[in-house]
């Protein structure tokens, strides 16, 4: 195991969850690390002594995805702790918010949940970092763009015969208000695709939303999509637009609509359908004006055949569709991906461009990449972070692997066998916890809280 950072490190949220995981995660690598999960407690603990960074979630009260609540806390630990770093938490990856946030003095911002490496790095950027300008200094880029959580350059990348027809429809498409269902694996690009007819259409200078369905509750659906006024339900202290407000005169990407329940699907075909939205609580119709992309891995016809999805729907979310080809189809397109991807990364985290070697690319090709073009990026990133690299060799790359028979001892108490397990597993993945938790068959959250009872 590497040496420590000396670095005190104040990580604040209201989930127990998050706290044990960011725990685990960070004493590995920082040498400090201490929780509060009451953002009144920010200030005192910042008194009692000195901290070089604080990892601070935006949104503390529940029902609220704002964050404002983040950006209330974020300028009080600037104006009176102004040399301790701030990067913002959030489990909604907003771009505006991120830039809002940064502009208060954030130092970065990372979405929940987070890529452990990418985790770590962030941090070590920020601590080698300057703090930024006090509250109402001056920055020279009024608009510094995303987060650099994830790639700056958000393109698609392909010069393969499959890609280039993708890049024909989106062409054609992008300049009508025709609904799109983009279909593909995980990691493919959905989102690139749609953000790609978006930037191309005549609404290019309007909102882009971007919606996860499958992060939605059923119980929040509505107030997510359509919004809600001031005492319409418990936690709802002031009136909020929904999703479909905020893209007013844009683009609503409705992102996994394959998750969506009978009943949900039939209160978004009737939104879609009368174009008219109602806050819950109201009664005022509200009229929309959206161009609509929908995205999904999920079979949606077999599903049709299953009576899991309304084929009214699908009807009214498929004008057109794209396919987006996996990885594994479109092999002559990893060495452009490779370049596009070794460049923002060592831009990111300040290293030189390593050299790619040949034997390094031919590896890449021989291998099936079921995460896709995700898989490869996240491949490339811990690469660029935990190797001090001049050239890319084989040996450079971790893969997913297709094993997923968790290891056991048997001569073991089943708390010894589930220890033993845990162990292996994390050993086995090179401590990445995601790859862990699938081969165990846990979520990630439940697989820290096992990590924290067997002190691992």
């Amino acid at each position: 195991m590497s040496k420590k950072t000396p670095a005190k490190i104040l990580v604040v949220d209201d989930d127990a969850d998050i706290l044990i995981t960011a725990k685990i995660v960070l004493k590995r690598r920082f040498t400090h690390i201490q929780t509060e999960n009451n953002p009144h407690g920010i200030l005192e603990v910042l008194e009692s002594e000195p901290y070089d960074l604080v990892l601070l979630d935006m949104n503390f009260t529940t029902g609220f995805t704002s964050g404002k609540e983040g950006l209330r806390w974020l300028k009080k630990i600037r104006k009176n702790h102004p040399q301790t770093q701030v990067i913002l938490m959030t489990a909604y990856a907003d771009v505006n918010l991120a830039v809002k946030g940064m502009k208060e003095g954030a130092t970065d911002f990372v979405v929940k949940p987070w890529e452990n490496e990418v985790l770590e790095a962030t941090i070590l950027s920020a601590l080698q970092s300057d703090p930024p300008p006090p509250p109402g200094g001056k920055t020279t880029d009024e608009n510094p763009g995303p987060p650099s959580s994830g790639p700056s350059k958000k393109e698609m990348i392909g010069s393969s015969l499959a890609m280039q027809k993708v890049f024909q429809t989106i062409d054609k498409v992008a300049k009508t208000d025709a609904n799109v269902l983009i279909l593909g694996e995980n990691g493919t690009g959905k989102e690139l695709a749609a953000r790609a007819l978006h930037d191309r259409s005549h609404r290019a200078d309007k909102p882009f939303i971007h919606v996860d369905l499958g992060a939605i509750s059923e119980t929040l659906f509505e107030s997510e999509l359509f919004g809600h006024v001031k005492g319409a339900f418990t936690d709802a202290r002031e009136s909020r637009e929904g999703r479909f407000e905020a893209a007013q005169g844009g683009t609503l990407f409705l992102d996994e609509i394959g998750n969506l329940s009978l009943p949900l699907q039939a209160k978004l075909l009737s939104a879609l359908q009368s174009r008219v939205i109602t806050r819950v609580g109201s009664n005022k119709p509200i009229p929309i004006d959206i161009r609509l992309i929908c995205a999904t891995n999920m079979p949606l016809y077999e599903m049709v055949n299953e009576r899991k999805f309304r084929q009214d729907l699908i009807y009214r979310i498929n004008t057109v569709e794209i396919t987006l080809p996996p990885l594994r189809e479109r092999l002559e397109d990893i060495p452009p991906l490779v370049n596009h991807y070794l460049e923002i990364y060592a831009e990111k985290y300040h290293r030189e461009a390593p050299e790619i070697q040949l034997s390094f690319l031919h590896q890449l090709k021989q291998y099936h990449w079921p995460g896709n073009i995700r898989e490869l990026q996240h491949a490339l990133e811990r690469a660029v972070i935990m190797e001090d690299l001049e050239a890319m060799i084989p040996e450079d790359i971790s893969y997913t692997t297709p094993d997923t028979t968790p290891t056991s001892e048997s001569d073991f108490n089943l708390e010894e066998v589930e220890k033993n397990a845990i162990k292996n597993a994390i050993s086995k993945h090179n401590g990445n916890i995601s790859k862990a938790a699938k081969e165990l068959g846990l979520g990630r959250t439940t697989l820290y809280r096992k990590m924290n009872k067997y002190d691992l």
